[in-house]
């Protein structure tokens, strides 16, 4: 619907009554890059009157150089399309010329040339095609669907072009003739064709789980709607993901069990107790590398598993916070303070790299511990994720 269009219409002068009604309708139904092409079934029925009427008031309108009517056919097939109909306010308008051996009004009705035969109904349908312009018709709401601006129409070649992708390599079908298929197919609307070739491979698999040994013809498939037969494939989030070793993501979650408490150590004996029990530097170091050993049982399974070069599988949730890390050159000062904070926290140390250039740590170095903390907090606490 366009406002200016209506406004246009109502400010015109000079009409009967049911002209004006019939250009209000007609540029209610103008849009301004797809333009008016109503049938004359939507319009009558807008209009509230018989298409012989219609005709007449689309004929003043058109002598009064208010609107011009274009016929069109669509390209592949031909077949003649609904009217365009141009507006005087359109740029480029130009009125349709009178006919030079147009017929006078008849003198008795004012409504043209008028035959002195008595008018018989069309024999393909009961309506008299014979113009009754007093009649003023009020129809039931058309229940085909119509063409109205902004709805682009579809095109047969790409249709075609669906339709035989779909059917070309179907099972038990090789060698025999598709045309009638594809007759079927373009029968269908676009919500049906596009059902019928999204839901086909599991309704395959259907037919596979029944064990049928006959599959039917696509014409079959189509006018029974065979492919009701299955739903539509709901798609899935993963349930997890895997995570490289060394980077971001497995980074990330290796340094989140790192900061929580570690697990207590089996109780030790002999010369190992009595030296974890000494309060010197040694007794200290004692009880850091055996906290290192025993303390994060999940962190020492992910860096056994990255040794062989294999990632983690991790919730997809914590993929995010690959955001809060930052690539460390090994070897690099950086990666040197990070080992000094690792032996003060009594962590596990990484296992060797390999042919990494780099490793992930969160950004900012052991300074940014505090930050990335934080941002984790919310969290649940990760998942024990390796196998």
């Amino acid at each position: 619907m366009s406002h200016d269009a209506t406004g246009w219409a109502i400010k015109q002068r000079g009409l009967k009554p049911a002209t004006k009604i019939v250009l209000w309708q007609l540029c209610d139904r103008f849009h301004p890059d797809n333009g008016c092409f109503p049938s004359q079934e939507t319009l009558s029925n807008d209009c509230e009157m018989s298409r012989s009427s219609l005709n007449e008031h689309l004929d003043a309108l058109e002598t009064a150089g208010l609107i011009r009517r274009e016929q069109r056919r669509d390209g592949p097939t031909h077949r003649q399309k609904s009217t365009l109909y141009r507006f005087a306010f359109e740029t480029g308008f130009e009125a349709v010329k009178p006919a030079e051996n147009k017929e006078s009004p008849c003198p008795e009705s004012g409504h043209g040339a008028v035959s002195g035969k008595q008018p018989e109904p069309c024999p393909e349908n009961d309506e008299s095609r014979v113009q009754n312009p007093d009649t003023n018709l009020v129809r039931e709401p058309v229940s085909e669907p119509v063409e109205r601006a902004g709805e682009r129409e579809e095109d047969p070649k790409k249709v075609d072009k669906e339709g035989w992708a779909l059917i070309k390599d179907w099972p038990g079908f090789d060698g025999m003739p598709k045309e009638p298929a594809m007759r079927v197919w373009r029968k269908l609307s676009a919500e049906d064709r596009a059902l019928a070739k999204r839901r086909f491979p599991a309704w395959l698999a259907l037919l596979k789980a029944q064990k049928k040994t006959h599959i039917p013809a696509p014409s079959t498939y189509f006018s029974e709607r065979l492919f009701d037969a299955v739903a539509d494939v709901v798609e899935q989030k993963p349930t997890a993901i895997l995570a490289p070793p060394f980077g971001p993501v497995w980074g990330a979650v290796r340094m989140r069990t790192l900061l929580t408490p570690p697990v207590e150590a089996p109780p030790a004996k002999g010369f190992m107790a009595a030296l974890l029990a000494q309060d010197d530097a040694k007794g200290r170091q004692a009880r850091l590398t055996r906290q290192a050993t025993h303390g994060w049982p999940v962190v020492n399974r992910m860096q056994d598993a990255a040794e062989s070069r294999r990632g983690v599988t991790v919730a997809p949730e914590l993929e995010a916070f690959a955001a809060l890390m930052e690539p460390v050159k090994v070897g690099s000062e950086t990666w040197q303070r990070w080992l000094v904070e690792h032996e003060k926290r009594g962590w596990p140390w990484l296992p060797d790299p390999g042919q990494m250039p780099v490793v992930y740590f969160p950004a900012g170095g052991p300074e940014g511990l505090e930050q990335f903390e934080q941002a984790v907090r919310g969290n649940h606490d990760a998942q024990q994720a390796a196998e």
